[in-house]
Order: C-alpha cells, then structure tokens, then sequence
C-alpha cells in the first residue's frame, strides 16, 4: 500500500515572514535556502514514490559570528 502525502509546508512563505526583518542580503540568502529546500522535498517526494526511503539527518553545525546552520546528509534505504 502506497500512502501519499499532499500536505505542502508553506516553505516559502514562512522565509518571507521570518527574513522581514533583515537585511537584503540576508534575506536573499533565505529565499535562496527556502527555494533549495522545497527542491529537496520534491525530490524526496520523487525518491520515495520511486520505492527508496530516505532519512535526512544532521551530521554537524556551520558556526559563524554566533549564528549557526544544520548541516544535512541524505541516509537511503531501498526496499
């Protein structure tokens, strides 16, 4: 049984909200990492409609002038 998911998180929009205010560079740089994460989600979406299960998981944390960043990997797991 193939169970589908149609929720969509409101990516772009909750970075809009969040980087109100910012500078513009820095809310460049969240539009930019909004547009990259709902790639992922789509292609995760694709991977997992493919028959592979996926698990992204944080494997360290970019540090820079107190503010910090997840870095992420992908774990795949085929049936």
């Amino acid at each position: 049984m193939t169970e589908t998911v149609s929720f969509k998180p409101p990516v772009r929009e909750r970075a809009e909200a969040q980087s109100a205010e910012m500078t513009e560079e820095q809310a460049k740089c969240v539009r930019q990492v909004a547009n990259e994460l709902h790639r992922l989600n789509q292609a995760v979406i694709q991977l997992v409609e493919s028959g592979v299960s996926v698990e992204i998981l944080r494997t360290s944390r970019h540090h820079a002038d107190g503010a910090w960043g997840d870095m992420v990997v992908p774990v795949v797991v085929r049936r």
